[in-house]
C-alpha cells in the first residue's frame, strides 16, 4: 500500500492524526500483512512500529482469533465488519484483553482494511479507581476512629501486664509477654491505618521519577530483594512529576516488596523490571467542571514470579485483601489512595511469568486538586 493513501488533505501529515487516536488502529493488505500502525498499537501489541510492519496479522493475534476471520470477512464484502468482545489475549499482551473490533474496507480490494481495536476495559478500569479511592475513604475513618478508641485502651493493658509480670512466675510470665507483644502487634496496625490520611502528602516538589525509583531500588537490594536481579527500561527523556518524594518512595517500595515476595526467597531466576515511559490516551477530570487531566508518566513494576491468585485479583487494592498469610491487606489500599492523591491511577495485569503494576500520573506542570474523578 503507498503510504500516499495515508496523506489527508491539507497540510496535515495523516500519520500523525493516527498517532493521535488512543485506540489501536491497523491498515492490513488483502493478503493479511500489516502494512501501517499508529502509536495506540505500539502500545497495544507491545511491539516497536518497524516490528509490527515485518508481521502479518496472523503472527500478533491469539491462535484462531475472531479478528482474523472479520478481516477476511470485510475484504471480501467489501463492507464494514464488527465483531464485539473478542479476546486478544496472549503472553506478550496479557490476559483479559477484551476488544470490540471494527474493519472497514479501503478503496479496493487490493488495498485492504483498517482494523481498529476498542479495549472493553478502559470504562471498567476508571470503574475500579472510584473503587479504590472509596475503599481508601472508607479505612481512613476506620483508621481515625481506630487511634482514637483502641490506642489508650492497648496502652493501659501492656502497662498492665508489665506490672503483673514482675511478680508473676515463670509460666505466668511467658502469657504476660504474650500480652505485650499482641498489644504492640495491634499498636503497629493501627498505626499503619493512620497513614491513610485525608491530608494531602506534604513537601510536593518537581521529581525526577527515576531517582525515586533507583532509591528504591537500592533499599531493595540492600534487604528484602538480595538474591533478585533487577532490570530498567527507562526513558531517559520523561518530564517530572509533581508530587512528594517520600511518599511516592513508599509506593514504590511497596510495589517491588511485593514483587519480591511473589517471586519468593526459593527462586534462582527472580527478575524485577521497573520501566517508564511517556504513554498518550488516558485523562483523568480532577473536580466537576474541571479540565480533564492528561496522565502520561507511565511506571511499571513488573516481576516473573507465579502471578495474583484470581480470587482476589478484583479486590486486590481494597482493604484487609491479601495473598500473605501475615499480611495485613492495607500496603495496597494504602498504595492505591498515595497515587489518588497524586491524581493518578494504578492499575495491574497478571499472569504466571508476568504479572505488571502500572502507575500512571500527571506532568509536574498539571498540579491536581482534591477530589479527583475518573473520566
Amino acid at each position: 500500500m503507498a503510504p500516499d493513501r495515508f496523506r489527508a488533505s491539507g497540510s496535515l501529515d495523516a500519520q500523525h492524526l493516527l498517532n493521535a487516536l488512543p485506540q489501536p488502529l491497523l491498515a492490513i493488505d488483502a493478503f493479511g500483512a500489516i502494512r501501517e500502525v499508529n502509536t495506540a498499537a505500539e502500545h497495544f501489541f507491545d511491539a516497536g512500529r518497524s516490528a509490527l510492519l515485518r508481521a502479518r496479522l496472523a503472527d500478533i493475534l491469539p491462535f484462531g482469533s475472531p479478528v482474523i476471520g472479520l478481516v477476511a470477512d470485510a475484504i471480501a464484502s467489501q463492507a464494514t465488519v464488527n465483531g464485539y468482545k473478542l479476546d486478544l489475549s496472549t503472553p506478550r499482551t496479557g490476559l483479559g484483553r477484551l476488544v470490540d473490533a471494527y474493519v472497514s474496507p479501503l478503496q479496493s480490494a487490493e488495498d485492504g482494511v483498517l482494523l481498529l481495536l476498542q479495549e472493553r476495559s478502559i470504562a471498567e478500569k476508571m470503574d475500579r479507581q472510584l473503587t479504590h479511592r472509596s475503599a481508601a475513604r472508607s479505612v481512613t475513618a476506620l483508621g481515625a476512629m481506630l487511634a482514637h478508641e483502641i490506642k489508650n485502651p492497648l496502652s493501659g493493658i501492656r502497662g498492665a501486664a508489665q506490672l503483673l509480670e514482675a511478680s508473676a512466675s515463670d509460666e505466668d510470665r511467658a502469657l504476660t509477654r504474650l500480652i505485650c507483644e499482641e498489644t504492640d502487634r495491634i499498636v503497629k496496625l493501627v498505626d499503619r491505618m493512620e497513614s491513610f490520611s485525608e491530608e494531602r502528602p506534604g513537601g510536593r516538589e518537581n521529581l525526577n521519577i527515576h531517582q525515586v525509583l533507583d532509591h528504591v531500588k537500592r533499599l531493595a537490594q540492600a534487604g528484602f530483594a538480595q538474591h533478585i536481579r533487577f532490570a530498567e527500561v527507562y526513558d531517559p527523556s520523561l518530564p517530572h512529576v509533581f508530587g512528594s518524594r517520600d511518599a511516592l518512595i513508599q509506593v514504590f517500595l511497596n510495589l517491588v516488596k511485593n514483587a519480591a515476595e511473589a517471586i519468593g526467597e526459593e527462586s534462582i531466576d527472580g527478575e524485577i523490571t521497573l520501566t517508564t515511559a511517556y504513554r498518550q490516551g488516558v485523562r483523568l477530570k480532577v473536580g466537576a467542571g474541571a479540565e480533564p487531566v492528561s496522565l502520561p508518566l507511565e511506571i511499571c513494576v513488573r516481576d516473573n514470579g507465579p502471578g495474583v491468585s484470581a480470587d482476589i485479583a478484583a479486590s486486590l487494592f481494597e482493604p484487609f485483601v491479601s495473598s500473605k498469610s501475615s499480611g495485613s491487606g492495607l500496603g495496597l489500599a494504602l498504595v492505591a489512595k498515595v497515587i489518588g492523591d497524586h491524581g493518578g491511577i494504578i492499575e495491574f495485569e497478571s499472569h504466571p511469568r508476568r504479572t505488571t503494576f502500572r502507575v500512571l500520573l500527571p506532568l509536574a506542570m498539571s498540579r491536581p486538586a482534591s477530589g479527583a474523578g475518573a473520566e
